[in-house]
This record gives C-alpha cells, structure tokens and sequence, in this order.
C-alpha cells in the first residue's frame, strides 16, 4: 500500500507509540501524528493500542482525514503520474486514482497540480479509492457559471465552431451558445474568422432545465460603446459633414459608422431620384460624406443625409425650360393615373393618363409605357417654385379631331375595334385618338340585346356608319345596324295585317302563346286566338294556320290568331246577307243569317 512507503522505518513498539502520541504531541501536530502513524501494524494487530488511545486516534482521523462518504467536490493533488492514471492524495486514508484520459484537455499535467475531484467510488474490488477530475469539473463549471451570471462576472470562453445562429463556445469545461447578433456590435460577416479564438464573454442566460447557456461578447462593450455615443453625439450639430464607413445595408437605409457611433440614412435621402434599393447607391464598408440632419441625445439616434450634400435638382434645373419644349426621360413609376418621368435626376414631371393619348375613352397608364421605358414628352405646366412639372405625349402627334369631319362623315362606313362596354352601349375605337359610341338599339335591327356582351366582345372588329357628329364636344354617335337594310322594311308587306302563314306552337306562355315564323319574326298569339274549330285550344308543337291580326315596324310587334281562320267565312256570310239585304231593301232577319251559317257548316262538314 502507498501509507507503508511514507514511512517505512517506523516499526515501533505499543509503549514507543504512547511516548510519540502523548497527548501535547497530538495535539501540537495531529497532521503529522497521523501521517507517521504505522497502519501496517496496526491492521495486522502488531502494535496494539489500548482503548483510551484508540479513542484519541480515531476522534483525531475524524477531524483531519476526508469524510470520503460525502458527495462533494474537493482538491487534491497530484503525487504521481503512471502511464494511464493519476494518482492523488486527497488527504484520506488512501490515494485516490484518475484516468489521464479525463487531463487530455490538459497535457501539461505534473506531479504537484492541484485539481478538482470527486469521490466516484470509494473502493473498488482492490480496495481502491476512484476519484473523478470531469465530474468535479462539470459540477464546479456549473457553480462558476452561475456564480457569473448572477454576479455579472466576465469570463473566458474558447469558440470551438460555428452551428446554426451562432457559434459555441468553451466555458469553463461547458458548451455555451453565442448567437450571431452577440458575437459584435456590428453584423459579422465572416462567422469562421472567430473559431479557434479565446475571447471574454458574459453569461446573460442559463437555462437550468435544458442546461443551456447563453453568453454575449456584444454585452461587454455596448456599454462603453453608449458612453461613447453620448460623447460623440454631445459634439454633434446640425448640418456638420461627417465621414463615414457603410455599416450595414437594409431595404429602408443604410447605417453607417461615424466611428464608434452609428446614424441611419434613409432611404429617401439617399438620392434626389427614385431608387428601389438602397445597394443602388452604395456598398458595405464604403467610405463616404455625409450630413447630419438630425440627432436625439436621450436616445442617441442621429439620422443623416447624403443627397443633401448636392444642390437640390430644381434648382439646378435649366433656366432656359419653358412650357411647350420637349422633354426626354425615363418612366420611373407608374400609377392608374398617370406615369412619372424623370427628364433629370431629381426632377420628375407627371404625363396624366389623359395625356396620353387623343381618346376621349381613357385606360390605364400602363396601355401606354411601362417602368424603364425612354419617352419624350411636351411640358404642359411647370411650377418651379412648387416643384411640379406636368407633362404629354399626345400633343407630340397631330390631333386627329382637326380634319374629322372630312374622314368620317355622317353616313359614311368604318372598320372599328370594340374597346369597352356600358349597360347602355359600345365604345368602339376607328383609329388612335377616335372612339365612337352605338347605343344598344343600334346593333341589330331584330334582336332583342339586354347587354352588349351578348352581341359581341372586346376586341372584335365591327362594320359601323356614322349617325352623328360633334366635333366641338368631340363624340361620335355610330351604328352597325344601319350597315344593312332593314329588314323589317320588307317584313311589313310580307306579314301585313290579313296575310295568313303557316307556323309551328314554339312555346306556351302567359295569356298566350309564340310562333315563330323565321328567325326574325316571333309572333305572340293571345289566348282566345289559339282556339280550334271544335273549340279546343292549340297546343305546343301543334301546326296551324295563323293571320297576322297587327304588325308594328317601330316596334317589332307581331300578333297573329288562330281563331281568326274559322271565324273568317262567318265574318263572310254576315257581310254577304247584309250586301244583299241592302240590295233587296229588305230587311235581313236573324234567322236569315243563322240559316246561312248552318249551311256553311254543314258544307265544312261535308253534309251538303
């Protein structure tokens, strides 16, 4: 055992041990008693030791000897060092064992280090103490942790890689995470360039559920870096050019490093033109001047400028521009009314929808240009003291209503394409800048339209005449019924009252029924009218003689009757017995014509 080469030459005797433990002794250097103490003897019951002694000498290994029951972290220190274990004297009975393997974080280990340790196993089958350097080391990395997080302690910390959001890092024996947005104050870039690195940290969260800790690098210095703003911004004013590094780069500005204090240039104030982004004017750690607008100490903001370093863009505007000139630029953003163009940087003019094209019908400014298109245009207003310039591009070509009268006269007939629709008609464009209207009662002569859409569709060509012309208020009336006769014109002595036809019941309706006799002429048929011979109704399918009773060209009416074909020879007979009573000067009974009308009835029955 180890205790018998700490002092091999003590083989003394029971009364040699009494002299060396008198009780003085004991008590001036008990640590030492006990150190010298021959256990070797004493197991083997060579040097018996009465109970009086025995008493003095255990109570004195309970103050001085480890109580190696307790589950606690202690310090003990190397004494050898083997080719796979540590051994170390934790100041118990026996010498403790540690693998090398849990030092590989420390190569340089040697005889005489202190080190944590824990008791693992107090005796394993040899009867040897196994002691534990990562466990005491876990469990006295999580008391130094939380030691600094509530202390607000700073600590060392070694990054060992980079992983998702962040990097982790190395405290005190424990993984810690270090998100990205606290490794600096300012966006990192290059994540890799800190692995392998041993920085300071503080602990700013710990999670004991999960043992999570978060450390922050950023935590240290945002602090002097505030003291430092509030200096730095104790020595600002408004209207000083500063110089300055871009920073970082967002959708809405850019944010650059004035030199331990950061200011934003918005978007706005970035360029006196329209930009989409601010990357279109500058790049990260760029080198530029710029002026300061305005700054609030209590929350150390500083807002800047950049464009504001160059006369503004009106004012350097050419003197010589006046209404009337043409213009050049560049369609910069589009709305439903209108489109900007930018016919210098910082000077925009605004080409209203309405100015853009002759037609009275008006579309969307994007019928017309889209972003990045290069127009020229004619200055309508300008207004330097607001800022404000309106602009045209129709007045650039000819105004087609000049000479209208002579291209399109009333009566004459055009090719145009259908434009757009109202409940009451058709807009219908015969060329660029000339748009005409036909009433819904002028597209066809025979059919019944509720709505345009049911006779044609945006983007057909319609054969049109002209009906009216107003050139003052510039609106043409059209019609594409009037490209063909009438056909109601020839329907009116075809189907004049009297004349009888044959058609089919197409349907049955209310008070009455329809006929159809061709694809124009649908007849109404009233109910009385459809009455048979043998006094039965006509039925739908049902084919019969029909006479027009009324035929109305204005209004495309047509009745026709039934009834009216058996009831014609009675109508016959009465007349025929009134000529002939008129003729005889006798005056015709009622009998006379009822005998009459028996006899033709008879004779339509075939009785006669």
């Amino acid at each position: 055992m180890a205790e018998e080469t700490k002092n091999p030459e003590v083989q003394e005797s029971n009364s040699e041990i009494q002299t060396k433990a008198a009780p003085s002794a004991q008590q001036e250097n008990p640590e030492q008693f006990l150190k010298d103490f021959n256990w070797h003897n004493y197991e083997e019951g060579i040097d018996p030791v009465d109970d009086t002694k025995l008493e003095e000498f255990e109570k004195l290994v309970a103050e001085n000897f480890v109580d190696t029951l307790d589950d606690e972290v202690t310090t003990g220190r190397v004494i050898n060092i083997t080719d796979r274990d540590a051994i170390i004297d934790i100041n118990a009975k026996s010498e403790g064992v540690i693998s090398l393997n849990e030092f590989r974080y420390n190569p340089d280990l040697k005889v005489g280090d202190e080190v944590e340790v824990l008791i693992d196993v107090r005796e394993d089958a040899t009867g040897q103490l196994i002691l534990s350097h990562r466990k005491a080391r876990v469990i006295m990395a999580w008391d130094r942790v939380n030691k600094a997080h509530d202390e607000a302690l700073i600590v060392n910390g070694f990054v060992k890689c980079r992983t998702k959001g962040g990097m982790i890092v190395d405290v005190f024996g424990i993984e810690a995470f270090l998100p990205g947005s606290q490794i600096d104050v300012k966006p990192i870039r290059d994540y890799d360039a800190y692995v392998g690195k041993t920085m300071e940290f503080k602990v700013v969260k710990i999670n004991h559920e999960f043992k999570n800790v978060v450390v922050s690098h950023k935590a240290l210095i945002e602090a002097d870096i505030e003291e430092q703003k509030k200096e730095i911004i104790g020595q600002l004013e408004k209207g000083q050019v500063l110089e300055g590094t871009v920073k970082n780069i967002t959708s809405y500005g850019v944010f650059v490093d004035l030199g331990g204090v950061d200011g934003l240039v918005h978007i706005t104030d970035l360029s006196w033109s329209r930009i989409n982004h601010p990357n279109e004017i500058v790049e990260l750690d760029q080198k530029l001047n710029v002026v300061i607008l305005d700054f609030d100490e209590a929350k150390t903001r500083i807002q800047l400028g950049l464009k504001q370093l160059h006369k503004h863009p009106w004012e350097a505007l050419d003197e010589n521009l006046k209404v009337g000139d043409n213009v050049k630029g560049k369609v910069v953003v589009i709305a439903d009314y209108g489109a900007f163009i930018e016919v210098a940087e910082g000077v925009e003019g605004l080409i209203h929808v309405s100015e853009m094209s002759w037609s009275t019908h008006l579309r969307s400014a994007q019928d017309f240009v889209k972003v990045g298109d290069e127009v020229e245009a004619q200055i309508l207003t300008l207004d330097r003291d607001d800022r404000k310039m309106s602009l045209g591009i129709k007045q650039l070509s000819a105004d087609p209503w000049t000479d209208i009268t002579s291209k399109y006269p009333v009566g004459s007939k055009h090719t145009g394409i259908v434009r757009n629709f109202t409940n009451f008609g058709v807009f219908v464009e015969l060329e660029e800048g000339i748009d005409g209207l036909i009433y819904i009662s002028d597209l066809s002569w025979t059919k019944k339209i509720k709505h345009p859409s049911e006779f044609t569709n945006v983007g057909d060509k319609l054969e049109v005449v002209v009906l009216e012309l107003d050139v003052e208020g510039r609106k043409l009336s059209l019609g594409h019924k009037q490209t063909e006769s009438n056909p109601w014109d020839k329907y009116e002595t075809e189907f004049a009252v009297g004349t009888t036809h044959t058609a089919e019941i197409a349907e049955i309706v209310d008070k009455g029924a329809t006929i159809e006799f061709n694809e124009d002429i649908t007849a109404f048929v009233p109910t009385r009218h459809l009455e048979k011979e043998d006094g039965k109704k006509l039925n739908a399918g049902e084919s019969a003689e029909f006479q027009i009773i009324e035929f109305n060209k204005e209004f495309k009416r047509v009745v026709a009757s039934h009834m009216a074909i058996h009831k014609e020879e009675e109508q016959k007979i009465v007349k025929q017995a009134a000529k002939k009573a008129a003729q005889n000067n006798e005056k015709t009974t009622i009998g006379d014509v009822n005998a009459d009308l028996q006899a033709l009835k008879d004779k339509m029955e075939g009785k006669g």
